[in-house]
C-alpha cells in the first residue's frame, strides 16, 4: 500500500514539476517601466491583443483596415496555408499597434489557420525572459517571420516597403 501510495505521489509531484518548467505564461501583462502603462510579454493570442487596453487600438485598427484584396487573389491561398508565421511585436510600438491589427485581418480574410502562427511581445530592449529569440536578430518591431516546412522565406519588418499585402506576395508563392 505505501509504495501504491508513493508512486502515485511520484507521478503528481512529476506532473506538477512539468507543468512548472514546460508551461508558458500567454497574456502575460508587466508594467512598462518607461511609460508606467501595462503591456503584454513573452506568448501571446489575439484574445490578448483584444483584451483591456490593448483592444482600444488593436479594434480600431483592424477595423478601419481596408484589405487590398484584389493583391491577395494572386497569393496561392494553398501554399500560403502551409506556412508557419511568427510574429514579434511589443504594445508599446506605434508600428507593432498598427500593423499587427491589419495583418490579422489580411490573415482573416486569406482564411489562415491562426494555429500557425506564434506570436511573441518583447519589451524596450527586444527582450523576453524565458524565450530565446537571439537567434531570430530582431532589431525592430513588428516584424513578422515566414516559414515553410521549417525554413525562413522571408520577412516584414517594422513597416512594410509598399503594403502588407504587396509585400506578402513577394515572400509568398504566387498562383
Amino acid at each position: 500500500m505505501k509504495k501504491g501510495l508513493f508512486f502515485i505521489f511520484l507521478s503528481l509531484l512529476l506532473i506538477f514539476v512539468n507543468f512548472s518548467i514546460f508551461g508558458q505564461d500567454l497574456n502575460k501583462i508587466i508594467v512598462d517601466p518607461k511609460t508606467k502603462a501595462n503591456m503584454l510579454i513573452g506568448y501571446c493570442s489575439r484574445e490578448g491583443l483584444k483584451s483591456e487596453p490593448f483592444n482600444e487600438w488593436f479594434k480600431e485598427e483592424y477595423d478601419n483596415y481596408i484589405v487590398d484584396t484584389l493583391s491577395l487573389d494572386s497569393i496561392s491561398k494553398e501554399k500560403f496555408k502551409n506556412l508557419s508565421i511568427l510574429i514579434i511585436m511589443g504594445t508599446w510600438c506605434g508600428d507593432s499597434r498598427r500593423e499587427v491589427p491589419r495583418f490579422y485581418k489580411i490573415i482573416d480574410e486569406l482564411n489562415f489557420n491562426e494555429q500557425n502562427i506564434t506570436l511573441i511581445n518583447v519589451d524596450r530592449k527586444m527582450k523576453v525572459c524565458d524565450i530565446d529569440i537571439d537567434k531570430f536578430d530582431i532589431s525592430r518591431v513588428p516584424t513578422f517571420i515566414f516559414f515553410n516546412k521549417g525554413e525562413e522565406i522571408g520577412r516584414i519588418i517594422e513597416t512594410p516597403i509598399n503594403t502588407l499585402e504587396k509585400d506578402l506576395i513577394g515572400i509568398v508563392p504566387v498562383k
